[in-house]
């Protein structure tokens, strides 16, 4: 399955790679999670995927380079801080580094730690927020936007998401129904000590996000 999934992500590659020569990543541990012990995890990578390589960042990434020929720069940030404390959220202060970056193509994938949105009013402070959030990052320039939805799957987030990325003009990514199957979680491909690492995308998870951002890219 692994092995149709990445043959779909580099047939999906047929974009016009050579126009995303800077690309920025922005996630939270799907996306990339430093070394920390207290959960077992030693990887400095999307978790829980078993190799950098092996994370959707890196697939995305491998599929443009084999397209264009040369390596995109890249520029991979978790903001998960974001997540827990997206009302008020000072952009171009914190994310400096990623505004000043001036990316052709921008990668959000956000949402699973946001708490939980209970009214009508937290969507909406939700949406306005993200749309802040990459309205900062696009500026007057013209980039490519993809927003993916959650990979455990919340409907009042995603709906939040889906229209902060319509606000901004980018091509929304519903991967919805990737939580559905089992054999997409890291714990169905190996053992691991903590709950939370396991729950993650593993192997096939992975491939089969940076196959759906693909092919939305190819779109």
């Amino acid at each position: 399955m692994i092995r149709h999934l990445l043959i779909l992500l580099f047939a999906c590659a047929a974009v016009q790679a050579s126009a995303q020569n800077k690309m920025l990543f922005l996630g939270n541990s799907i996306t990339k999670h430093g070394p920390k012990a207290a959960i077992d995890w030693s990887g400095n990578w999307g978790m829980a995927a078993s190799a950098e390589a092996k994370d959707y960042v890196h697939l995305v990434t491998q599929a443009l380079t084999e397209k264009a020929g040369k390596a995109p720069e890249i520029l991979v940030k978790n903001i998960a801080d974001f997540e827990g404390a997206y009302e008020g959220y000072e952009v171009a202060a914190k994310l400096q580094d990623a505004v000043e970056f001036h990316a052709d193509l921008i990668i959000l994938a956000i949402g699973e730690n946001v708490p939980g949105l209970k009214t009508a009013e937290d969507k909406t402070k939700l949406q306005a927020s993200v749309t802040t959030l990459l309205r900062t990052l696009k500026g007057d320039r013209q980039p490519t936007i993809l927003v993916r939805s959650c990979f455990w799957s919340n409907a009042a987030k995603d709906e939040a998401l889906k229209q902060a990325c319509a606000e901004v003009g980018g091509i929304y990514v519903d991967i919805a129904a990737l939580s559905k199957d089992e054999g997409n979680y890291a714990r169905s491909e190996r053992p691991f000590k903590h709950a939370g690492v396991a729950n993650h995308p593993g192997d096939k998870g992975m491939a089969a996000i940076a196959a759906a951002l693909m092919q939305a890219l190819s779109k």
